[in-house]
């Protein structure tokens, strides 16, 4: 393995607008490159940061700050009707076009990215190789649904002060703020103190929620935003690459969000990481890129 990977960042002109990406390693290693599509909405890459460990051994690994987030155009002003799938798939294949790999490149979703690579996927693009869903969820009503039983196995106080303040719409008050941090220690990150690379997405999104309000809503249990009957079940047999589902046993994208996948995408196998929650990359880090690697190392050879 290299001592040392480069890394080069730049922005990709998107109409009016721009999208930073940073790609680490080499473009033309021979080992097809990837993408990596982060959470949210409205998350940034800094959280799925550690996926640049799959540059070690050569591949080049493409982290990007969606548009609305990070260190992309921000639009704080923007109707919510702005910000739908069809915009984020169309910045996905500008920067493909941009960086020149269009014609040949992996592509991994984390949680609402995921939602993204699998839509993208299911129109499928010729220079699509190989297909990484991790902690998505296929139907954004099973997402609740399933968020909403996970919180009935709170302590009642915790319930209880969740509900008290979504009644009150004291989404910002600190008891609420302190009940939703047992359920994201339970099912979104379990260790026991979260990485720096994670603190700041989850500041970045304080700061401007934009997106994330507009397109899931208030909180993870209230999704009230433009996804919120989002569903790709119909579509998922469209999806011909192959496929690896990875997630945490303990996830909030539990088996039953993303069961779908397993069984609708004709070229998918799982992997469920026992020790991890809904960031598998930064709470079991080693294992998860292990086997990232050997998925992505099978589809190395000529193009698609």
């Amino acid at each position: 393995m290299p001592q040392q990977t480069t890394a080069r960042e730049g922005y990709a002109p998107f109409g009016e607008y721009r999208t930073w990406f940073r790609a680490t390693g080499d473009l033309n290693s021979g080992k097809v490159p990837l993408v990596v599509a982060h959470g949210g909405p409205g998350c940034t890459h800094d959280y799925v940061d550690s996926f640049k460990d799959l540059a070690d051994d050569g591949r080049c690994v493409i982290h990007y700050d969606q548009i609305g987030n990070g260190r992309s155009t921000h639009l704080r002003d923007a109707p919510k009707d702005f910000w739908t799938v069809d915009l984020f798939l169309e910045e996905l294949d500008n920067l493909t076009h941009h960086l020149g790999i269009a014609q040949h490149y992996n592509l991994l979703g984390q949680s609402w990215g995921g939602m993204l690579a699998s839509e993208h996927a299911a129109r499928r693009p010729d220079g699509l190789n190989a297909l990484i869903l991790a902690s998505s969820p296929s139907s954004m009503p099973v997402w609740v649904a399933e968020a909403l039983r996970l919180r009935k196995q709170l302590p009642q106080d915790v319930q209880d002060a969740l509900a008290r303040h979504e009644a009150a719409g004291s989404y910002d008050h600190a008891d609420y703020k302190a009940a939703s941090e047992v359920f994201y220690n339970r099912h979104v990150c379990r260790l026991d103190v979260w990485p720096e690379e994670v603190k700041r997405t989850f500041a970045a999104l304080a700061e401007d929620p934009t997106v994330y309000h507009a397109m899931n809503g208030p909180t993870e249990f209230h999704v009230i935003g433009t996804l919120r009957n989002w569903s790709i079940d119909d579509r998922l047999h469209l999806v011909t690459v192959p496929t690896l589902v990875i997630s945490g046993f303990h996830d909030e994208a539990t088996q039953a969000c993303v069961e779908p996948y397993v069984r609708l995408i004709p070229d998918a196998r799982q992997i469920v990481m026992q020790n991890s929650a809904h960031m598998c990359h930064v709470e079991e880090r080693a294992e998860t890129m292990a086997a990232i690697d050997a998925f992505l190392c099978q589809y190395d050879l000529e193009p698609r």
